[in-house]
């Protein structure tokens, strides 16, 4: 079997997608996730230009080989444009080798460790009030685990707090700014939890996003605070480029840590994973070069009792989230996997094997990772320029967002 063809589909229904789809001569074609949010555009053009053609001609069952090729054979390393365009090659060739097995992707990883794999959902409001009834909402359907998020009283456009129903950051045009006070920010969490607690008990997992916002001894006060509402994870507490960092929040709060979904490669990750700094790795399928890498990140972690818990926004798409619960079904060290649901339209693109019940998804029983493209319907919605926000304290400084 070779590669005989290789193309990219850039598509916008209800938000900016890049997807690759790799032909062979054997009539099997696979298709993998490409897309990075703000940036799609710069991983459309690493993939046209400089990987597809290294991979005509080449026999799609060589997946360790192909990764390493165009790992090592870039030289120039790691970094989100080059891991994701490597992710979506990944994901292709994985799929492809699972459909001309006959097999569900789960099963070439090694079968499935579980029967299901727990989700959680993203309850989000303008007052505590209106995230209660958010959280309502999610536990009706079944969840077992929900991310919560708030207004602050005093700012405007807080993180993970959508204008309507679904929260999606990026937005048309040049960058919005939003205004953060982390002094506001600090005093208002723990009651957003002592609500939930309140109203909801104790058998319900919640969990909460910082967004990088805080400073280490920042992260590490609001940590101790949320201790006696027992997060099932803080998320991203402070930026992890300084991976020693974590270690002076571990110092002062139990609260279980997560980060990760802006890693690239183990290596972002492994001084966090050895020095046990962490609870949960974030990192995902297409922004951590595919399966391929993903399985070596997944395995290091396990050996430091560290489980996954996989991004999985709607800046990833379907082709990603079906992969992504391949995985989560097969990994001995799973935690959990987030899940937001796509819009209508989204779904229209991309049919899917995967399915939800109960709090729980699974990725389905159909040969290779389950998720396909409809050409036709890609192309009625043409790329959209959009860019993740920024944020400013409010005296004006740029600030993480």
């Amino acid at each position: 079997m070779k590669i005989t063809d290789a193309y990219v589909i850039v598509t916008c229904p209800a938000r900016n997608f890049v997807t690759l789809k790799i032909r062979t001569d054997e009539g099997v074609y696979g298709i993998g996730d490409a897309t990075l949010n703000g940036r799609e555009l710069a991983v459309a053009s690493y993939l046209t230009d400089h990987v597809i053609p290294c991979l005509i001609g080449r026999d799609p069952h060589d997946i360790e080989d192909i990764w390493q090729y165009l790992y090592k054979g870039a030289y120039w390393r790691r970094g989100p444009v080059t891991m994701s365009a490597i992710a979506a090659v990944d994901t292709a060739l994985w799929d492809i080798k699972a459909k001309v097995a006959g097999l569900p992707l789960y099963q070439l990883l090694g079968g499935k460790s579980r029967n299901g794999v727990m989700v959680y959902a993203h309850a989000n409001g303008q007052t505590v009030d209106d995230a209660m009834n958010q959280v309502q909402h999610y536990v009706d359907q079944g969840y077992k685990a929900i991310r919560i998020q708030a207004g602050v009283p005093g700012l405007k456009g807080v993180y993970g707090v959508a204008k309507g129903i679904n929260y999606e950051p990026a937005t048309r045009g040049l960058p919005a700014e939003s205004a953060w006070s982390t002094e506001a920010y600090l005093d208002f969490a723990p009651t957003l939890f002592a609500a939930a607690r309140d109203r909801f008990g104790w058998d319900l997992h919640l969990l909460h996003d910082v967004h990088h916002r805080l400073t280490p001894i920042e992260a590490a006060r609001l940590g101790k605070a949320l201790e006696p509402y027992r997060l099932f994870w803080m998320e991203d507490p402070t930026p992890a480029e300084n991976q020693e960092s974590f270690r002076l929040i571990r110092q002062h709060t139990t609260t279980p840590l997560a980060v990760g979904e802006v890693f690239n490669t183990i290596w972002d990750a492994k001084d966090l994973i050895q020095n046990q700094l962490i609870d949960y790795i974030r990192t995902t399928v297409v922004h951590a070069g595919g399966i391929t890498h993903l399985r070596r990140i997944a395995n290091l972690a396990e050996l430091y009792q560290i489980r996954t818990g996989s991004h999985g926004a709607t800046d990833l798409s379907p082709v990603c989230m079906g992969a992504a619960l391949h995985f989560d079904l097969w990994v001995p060290n799973f935690g959990i996997q987030e899940r937001m649901v796509h819009e209508d339209v989204t779904e229209s693109v991309f049919p899917h094997a995967y399915s939800f019940d109960q709090g729980y998804m699974h990725p389905g029983e159909a040969p290779g990772h389950g998720v396909d493209i409809d050409e036709a319907e890609a192309a009625k919605y043409p790329y959209q320029p959009a860019y993740l926000p920024v944020a400013r304290l409010t005296d004006g400084t740029l600030w993480n967002w």
